[in-house]
């Protein structure tokens, strides 16, 4: 009996130290096997000499404009940087062979690869050395033949009335044939001097960053998106064009007003804000750049790391926007931001305003006025083809006289769209 408690204390130490061995056994970390690897992080670096860093896993991430601010600058003055963050986007773009199969037959159906190697650069390069041109400008044309409307064939003839010892050519899978030779053969029978020419994407993406998009899109690493693919790489194909070769780039609904050979590395605003008076969109549905161009080389980094197939506008003007708003101010660029009047000085919203003839007094001295403006001020003026295609031109309209003034086949005009 007196030696009970003694007893009872060392059972209840003893039972406290196998409780407590047990309880913090559950929590101490056990023996693993195999530990996962840890996510490993790469540095990835964007257009605007901007570093980001990039998870290696199931996940990619990219560059997300967090509601991009009002900029424009005929002179270049920025308003503030965009903001940027980091934010995932599905899974990694890695698709199954079925998909590399459709991104190559769409390939195809472009033109690329139709043609033995060396074709375009040869018959491009002869082209060039044999035209003696004094300026040179580019068109493509990726849809079929019978798509090209008496709009786009306008176009081209606008080139050659203020331009009529330029060179154009225009990269074509359907206009590189005997029916293409058709159509284009009345500027050539005046003299002028164009070609059409199939594109060999391999060539003209060569020694830039769109040469590895482009095999990870033909190898079925890259998800062409929802928005036509065709439409993605003629905004591509436009800067490696100007890259290589340098010169005048223009899209098919462009109308050309004046000469523009004394404009040198510019691309012009689409919109200003009306508050700063700065740009809020350019557009780049005219560029003008020199041969090698860095600000060139800045827009196909950007369509390369940051390419969006789901997004429409994202890979154009979009694009153009977003870089220039980042390297402006630094040394070694030398381009200018033209204001909406030179190239864009009717927005897409109002296009169809030009389109009609007068209704009263009013509204034809109003038609004088902007058609005396357009004529002072614009070297060209974009149609904006998505939103006028189907609109008839009245007489008495802006387009009207515009056409009257930059056609050369003016006795088949009829009705010109």
């Amino acid at each position: 009996m007196f030696l009970l408690p003694t007893s009872l204390f060392a059972l209840s130490l003893l039972l406290l130290a196998c409780n407590g061995f047990s309880v913090f056994y559950i929590y101490l970390p056990g023996y693993i096997k195999s530990s996962p690897e840890p996510i490993k992080l790469l540095p990835e670096n964007l257009s605007g000499d901007k570093t980001v860093t990039k998870l290696v896993s199931s996940v990619m991430y990219a560059v997300k404009e967090e509601n991009p601010p009002g900029v424009l600058k005929t002179h270049l003055s920025l308003v503030k940087k965009p903001n940027f963050s980091m934010v995932p986007i599905g899974k990694a773009s890695v698709f199954k062979p079925k998909q590399a199969r459709l991104s190559r037959q769409i390939l195809r159906t472009l033109g690329s690869g139709t043609k033995p190697k060396g074709f375009f650069s040869s018959k491009v390069k002869t082209f060039f050395r044999n035209s003696k041109c004094k300026s040179r400008f580019f068109m493509t044309w990726i849809s079929p033949i019978e798509s090209l409307s008496d709009r786009e064939l306008l176009a081209i003839e606008s080139v050659f009335k203020s331009h009529p010892k330029a060179c154009l050519v225009i990269v074509s899978n359907s206009l590189d044939s005997k029916k293409g030779s058709v159509v284009l053969k009345p500027f050539s029978d005046m003299g002028f001097k164009l070609i059409a020419v199939h594109p060999d994407f391999d060539y003209i993406f060569k020694n830039t960053y769109a040469e590895t998009w482009f095999n990870r899109l033909k190898n079925g690493n890259i998800n062409p998106g929802e928005v036509s693919l065709g439409q993605n790489l003629s905004n591509l194909l436009r800067l490696a064009l100007l890259y290589k070769y340098g010169g005048v780039y223009l899209d098919t609904d462009v109308l050309v007003l004046k000469s523009i050979n004394r404009l040198r590395n510019v691309i012009s605003a689409q919109s200003i804000n009306p508050e700063t008076k700065n740009w809020s969109r350019l557009n780049n549905a005219v560029l003008i750049f020199d041969q090698n161009h860095p600000l060139l080389f800045k827009f196909i980094q950007e369509f390369a790391l940051t390419f969006d197939g789901n997004r429409w506008g994202h890979n154009g003007p979009y694009l153009v926007s977003r870089v220039v708003e980042r390297v402006t101010g630094r040394p070694g660029l030398n381009f200018t931001v033209l204001p909406p009047s030179a190239f864009y000085p009717v927005d897409w919203t109002r296009i169809r305003s030009l389109f009609q003839g007068p209704q009263n007094e009013t509204h034809s001295n109003w038609l004088k006025l902007k058609l005396g403006q357009i004529q002072r001020q614009s070297y060209a003026i974009h149609l904006w083809n998505r939103q006028s295609k189907q609109v008839k031109v009245q007489e008495g309209s802006i387009i009207h006289h515009i056409i009257s003034d930059c056609c050369i086949f003016c006795n088949s005009l009829k009705s010109k769209f």
